[in-house]
């Protein structure tokens, strides 16, 4: 898989006077999903598991792939995990459709991984 990144364009219309646009680079995996990162992992560790790891699911790292500017971490169930300057990598449940990002800001510890 190659990681790449996306733009997402929000356009807020204030009535009919006019439109402001703010766009924000995204890390998001080949499919084009949005990645996130827990605030609550150390560097090279992930604290995420059982019922996070169902809601936040790991960006897993195949065996023989390399991925430029990410690097793998080993989970504690022995499945490698993409990183990003050594924070974990995740999809949320809640994203179904390339480019959304409706985990930002979740429980004030999930963010939108940035390239």
């Amino acid at each position: 898989m190659k990681v790449s990144t996306f733009a997402t364009i929000a356009v807020l219309v204030a009535g009919c006077t006019g439109a402001y646009a703010a766009a924000h680079m995204n890390l998001t995996a080949k499919n084009g999903m949005t990645l996130y990162t827990f605030d609550k992992d150390m560097v090279g560790a992930s604290l995420c598991y059982d019922e996070c790891a169902v809601q936040w699911p790991p960006f897993v790292a195949e065996n023989g792939t390399d991925m430029p500017g990410l690097s793998a971490i080993e989970r504690r169930d022995g499945r490698k995990q993409w990183a990003k300057d050594g924070k974990p990598l995740y999809f949320w449940i809640g994203d179904t459709e390339p480019g959304e990002a409706n985990g930002d800001g979740a429980g004030g510890v999930w963010h939108i991984a940035r390239p």
